[in-house]
Protein backbone atom coordinates (compact mmCIF):
# COMPACT_ATOMS: atom_id res chain seq x y z
CA UNK A 1 0.00 0.00 0.00
CA UNK A 2 1.49 3.28 -0.96
CA UNK A 3 0.73 6.49 0.62
CA UNK A 4 0.48 9.94 -2.06
CA UNK A 5 0.25 13.40 -1.16
CA UNK A 6 -2.84 15.02 -2.87
CA UNK A 7 -2.38 18.51 -1.31
CA UNK A 8 -2.86 20.59 1.97
CA UNK A 9 -5.67 21.02 3.53
CA UNK A 10 -6.31 24.31 2.79
CA UNK A 11 -5.68 23.31 -0.71
CA UNK A 12 -9.17 21.39 -0.65
CA UNK A 13 -11.83 23.91 0.68
CA UNK A 14 -15.49 22.61 1.32
CA UNK A 15 -17.16 21.48 -1.98
CA UNK A 16 -14.01 21.39 -3.65
CA UNK A 17 -12.50 18.24 -6.01
CA UNK A 18 -8.70 17.44 -6.83
CA UNK A 19 -8.03 14.65 -9.24
CA UNK A 20 -4.15 13.38 -9.12
CA UNK A 21 -2.96 10.15 -10.47
CA UNK A 22 -1.92 7.32 -8.19
CA UNK A 23 -0.85 3.74 -8.66
CA UNK A 24 -1.74 4.21 -12.62
CA UNK A 25 -4.88 5.21 -11.28
CA UNK A 26 -6.62 9.05 -11.71
CA UNK A 27 -8.51 9.50 -8.98
CA UNK A 28 -11.16 12.59 -7.83
CA UNK A 29 -10.57 13.49 -4.22
CA UNK A 30 -13.40 15.39 -2.97
CA UNK A 31 -14.24 17.25 0.10
CA UNK A 32 -17.74 17.48 1.57
CA UNK A 33 -18.32 19.16 4.45
CA UNK A 34 -14.94 18.39 5.69
CA UNK A 35 -15.28 14.22 4.58
CA UNK A 36 -12.68 13.59 2.52
CA UNK A 37 -13.61 11.15 -0.19
CA UNK A 38 -11.89 9.21 -3.22
CA UNK A 39 -12.91 7.82 -5.85
CA UNK A 40 -11.54 6.37 -9.78
CA UNK A 41 -11.74 8.83 -12.40
CA UNK A 42 -13.45 6.17 -14.24
CA UNK A 43 -16.91 5.90 -14.79
CA UNK A 44 -17.28 1.69 -15.73
CA UNK A 45 -19.97 2.55 -18.42
CA UNK A 46 -17.67 4.27 -21.04
CA UNK A 47 -14.40 4.97 -18.87
CA UNK A 48 -15.80 8.52 -19.08
CA UNK A 49 -13.82 11.43 -16.37
CA UNK A 50 -16.33 10.62 -13.58
CA UNK A 51 -14.75 13.00 -10.95
CA UNK A 52 -15.15 15.83 -13.19
CA UNK A 53 -18.96 15.42 -13.07
CA UNK A 54 -21.47 17.39 -10.80
CA UNK A 55 -20.77 16.80 -7.17
CA UNK A 56 -24.07 16.62 -4.49
CA UNK A 57 -22.03 16.38 -1.16
CA UNK A 58 -25.17 16.34 0.34
CA UNK A 59 -25.80 12.73 -0.86
CA UNK A 60 -22.35 12.14 -1.15
CA UNK A 61 -22.37 10.85 -4.62
CA UNK A 62 -20.98 12.28 -8.34
CA UNK A 63 -22.88 12.05 -11.80
CA UNK A 64 -20.72 11.25 -14.75
CA UNK A 65 -21.08 13.86 -17.42
CA UNK A 66 -21.14 11.44 -20.10
CA UNK A 67 -24.78 10.03 -19.33
CA UNK A 68 -25.84 10.86 -16.49
CA UNK A 69 -24.97 7.49 -13.92
CA UNK A 70 -24.36 8.94 -10.75
CA UNK A 71 -22.43 6.69 -8.04
CA UNK A 72 -21.67 6.84 -4.32
CA UNK A 73 -18.50 8.56 -3.42
CA UNK A 74 -17.90 6.19 -0.11
CA UNK A 75 -18.93 2.71 -1.80
CA UNK A 76 -18.40 3.19 -5.66
CA UNK A 77 -21.71 1.85 -6.59
CA UNK A 78 -23.16 3.13 -9.15
CA UNK A 79 -26.95 4.33 -8.25
CA UNK A 80 -28.00 4.99 -11.44
CA UNK A 81 -28.07 3.09 -15.12
CA UNK A 82 -26.60 2.67 -17.39
CA UNK A 83 -23.72 1.92 -15.31
CA UNK A 84 -24.17 -1.29 -12.94
CA UNK A 85 -20.50 -1.76 -11.58
CA UNK A 86 -18.60 -0.58 -9.23
CA UNK A 87 -15.42 1.70 -9.61
CA UNK A 88 -12.43 1.68 -6.82
CA UNK A 89 -12.85 3.58 -4.15
CA UNK A 90 -9.59 4.73 -1.61
CA UNK A 91 -9.11 5.71 1.86
CA UNK A 92 -8.04 9.41 2.74
CA UNK A 93 -6.69 11.05 5.50
CA UNK A 94 -5.18 14.15 7.04
CA UNK A 95 -1.63 13.90 8.30
CA UNK A 96 0.58 16.89 8.89
CA UNK A 97 -1.62 19.38 6.91
CA UNK A 98 -1.60 17.37 4.06
CA UNK A 99 -3.96 15.45 2.28
CA UNK A 100 -2.67 11.48 1.88
CA UNK A 101 -4.61 9.13 -0.49
CA UNK A 102 -3.86 5.01 0.01
CA UNK A 103 -3.58 3.08 -2.94
CA UNK A 104 -2.81 -0.39 -3.29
Amino acid sequence: MADHIVCTVEELPEGARKIVEAEGFLIGVFNCGGELLAIEDRCSHDDGPLAEGELDCAAGTVECPRHGSIFDLRTGRPKTLPAFAPVETFPVRVEDGQIKLEVD
